[in-house]
Order: structure tokens, then C-alpha cells, then sequence
């Protein structure tokens, strides 16, 4: 009775090592500052999909399948939750085995004439072993391991987005240029003719070379645009095919710039919706995580309590190893 007692007072003592993690009260409004119509947010959906643009689809979807950087951020997903399990392990009995076998002979100059005559040796068991977590130690390491597998998940989440975001803009960015071009070729035709007209206007005597220079002057700059726009179209071709995985080369389009769809922002959101979001859930995760390993080391303090075992059998001879005698 009185070890039973020892372990109910120590049971009891566990809730003062270490304080579980809270979140802090946050005076934040039910709902932005002007009460809208209220939507479903469209979270965790193919929101990339509402610009009606079937190559910007496929972009994405090469994107999701190639990027490295969401390749790693997937593997310490995997990383993380095998560490949460291993890290749990010890919660549970460990169960082992040993065995060996041997041939010894005593020292003659030790215990005399005659006791150097060899002997074989032979043994084999199981063993097993539990710590009892009284200072919950190994579970604010558990806690903590949990805690970084769904930081690295909201990790991956957040991958996915910079990185969909990325080709969206990078694809949005290609078209605004494509339209700035075609604004600067059909500019360049006008000047062309407005040239032309200046041209013939000043052979016949009706306007000045000052004139004449100015219209040229027009002509130039629009002209000197254009190769402008079409080097930054390339490198922007070049970088978004970067992105999605593939050699550097020219990019389809299936739309111009007004043709794309407008995806529509939900009204009247809640405030608490900001926690949603990938960086601010792994903040959270990780501040768990550190919490739960304070914890931890405030239980190294007390002694560790751990029952072990062993059964097994030992005989001189290896073939007697496991008769009733051994």
C-alpha cells in the first residue's frame, strides 16, 4: 500500500511539472468593420480555376506535379510524422532479446594446477522494459513531436500556395504584357502613317523640318518599345516555365487579359478566419511544440522510474540449453 501511495502522490504531482499550452484571448471583431452579404468562403478549393483559363489549369497542375520545393516540403511531412511516432515508442513496454555462447578456461596461476580446463558456455533470454512517465516527460515530447508534424503540414499548405500564386501571377503578368505589346505594335503602325503623312506634307512645303523631326522623334520611341516588350514577354515565358518544371521556352495562351474571369472575394469574413492561414497555424504549432519541450526538461529534475525484466535460461552445454535444468 504505501508504493501504491508513493505512485499516486507522484501521479499526482505530474500536473505541476509543465503547463499546457493555451491560446491567448484576442479582442478581434465577430466580422470586418462593414457588415456585408454573407458568402462561403472558397477555402482549400481550385480557386485558380474561376479565371476560366484552361491553360493557366495546366500550368498549375504541372506546377503542383514538378516544383522541388513542394516535393521537400511534402518529405518532412513524412519526416515529422515518423518522428511523432518514434517519439511516442516509449510510452509503451520494450521488449528485447539476448543471447550468447562462449568457452572460458580459468587461470592456472590464480586458482592453481589443474583449473585451466576449458568450459563452453551458453545463454539466451528475453528482456523487457517500461519507464513509467510519472513526470509525463515522454508525453510533452509526444505532444511536441505532434506538434511539428502539423506545423510541417501547414508548411506544405503554405507551398502550395506561394507557389500556385506564384504561376497565377507570373501567367497574369504574361498576359498584361502580351496586351502592352499589342497597345505598342498597333501605337507604331499609327506613327507609321502619321510619319508618312508628315513626310509628304513636308515635301510639298506645308510644315516645317521641326515638325517633320517631331514626328519622327514619335515614331522612334514607339518603335524602340516594342523589342522592349517582347524581351520582357520572353523572360517572363522563361521564368514561369522555370517554375512549373519545364525547360525554359514559350508559354500558350488560351485568353487575353480581359477575357479572364473574375474571381469573386466572399463578403463579410470573420476576423477569425486570419488563423486559417498556413504561416500562422505553423507560428502556432511551433510555439506547442516549444512549449510541450520546456515541459520535458523540467521533468529531467526528478528521478526516472522503469521496471525491467529478464527471463531466460543458461546451461554449460549448448545442448542443454533448454532442458528443465537450465
Amino acid at each position: 500500500m504505501r508504493h501504491v501511495a508513493l505512485i499516486v502522490a507522484a501521479c499526482t504531482l505530474t500536473a505541476c511539472i509543465g503547463e499546457p499550452y493555451s491560446r491567448p484571448d484576442l479582442a478581434v471583431p465577430a466580422q470586418y468593420r462593414f457588415a456585408l452579404a454573407q458568402s462561403q468562403a472558397p477555402a482549400d478549393t481550385v480557386w485558380w480555376a474561376l479565371f476560366g483559363d484552361p491553360t493557366l489549369d495546366t500550368l498549375v497542375t504541372e506546377a503542383l506535379a514538378n516544383n522541388e520545393d513542394l516535393r521537400i516540403a511534402a518529405a518532412r511531412v513524412d519526416q515529422f510524422q515518423g518522428a511523432k511516432v518514434t517519439t511516442r515508442a516509449p510510452l509503451f513496454p520494450a521488449v528485447g532479446y539476448t543471447g550468447s555462447t562462449g568457452e572460458e578456461s580459468r587461470s592456472e596461476l590464480v586458482y592453481g594446477p589443474g583449473a585451466g580446463e576449458s568450459r563452453s558456455f551458453s545463454s539466451a533470454g528475453v528482456t523487457a522494459g517500461w519507464e513509467l512517465d510519472v513526470w509525463g516527460r515522454v508525453r510533452n515530447l509526444t505532444a511536441a513531436a505532434d506538434a511539428d508534424w502539423r506545423a510541417s503540414e501547414a508548411d506544405r499548405r503554405a507551398t502550395v500556395l506561394q507557389l500556385v500564386s506564384a504561376v497565377v501571377s507570373g501567367y497574369v503578368t504574361l498576359l498584361s504584357l502580351d496586351d502592352q505589346l499589342l497597345t505598342s505594335q498597333r501605337t507604331l503602325a499609327s506613327r507609321q502613317q502619321a510619319l508618312t503623312v508628315f513626310e509628304k506634307r513636308f515635301k510639298g512645303g506645308v510644315i516645317s523640318k521641326v515638325e517633320l523631326s517631331q514626328s519622327l522623334s514619335q515614331y522612334e520611341a514607339a518603335a524602340a518599345a516594342v523589342p522592349v516588350l517582347q524581351q520582357q514577354i520572353a523572360q517572363q515565358e522563361n521564368a514561369l516555365s522555370v517554375l512549373v518544371g519545364r525547360n525554359p521556352g514559350p508559354i500558350a495562351r488560351d485568353r487575353v487579359l480581359l477575357e479572364l474571369g473574375t474571381p469573386q472575394v466572399p463578403a463579410g469574413l470573420p476576423s477569425a478566419i486570419l488563423t486559417q492561414r498556413p504561416d500562422v497555424v505553423s507560428a502556432e504549432q511551433s510555439l506547442i511544440a516549444a512549449n510541450a519541450r520546456v515541459s520535458a526538461a523540467r521533468a529531467l529534475y526528478f528521478p526516472s522510474i522503469s521496471l525491467t525484466g529478464l527471463l531466460g535460461v543458461a546451461s554449460l552445454d549448448l545442448d542443454e540449453l533448454f532442458d528443465d535444468g537450465s
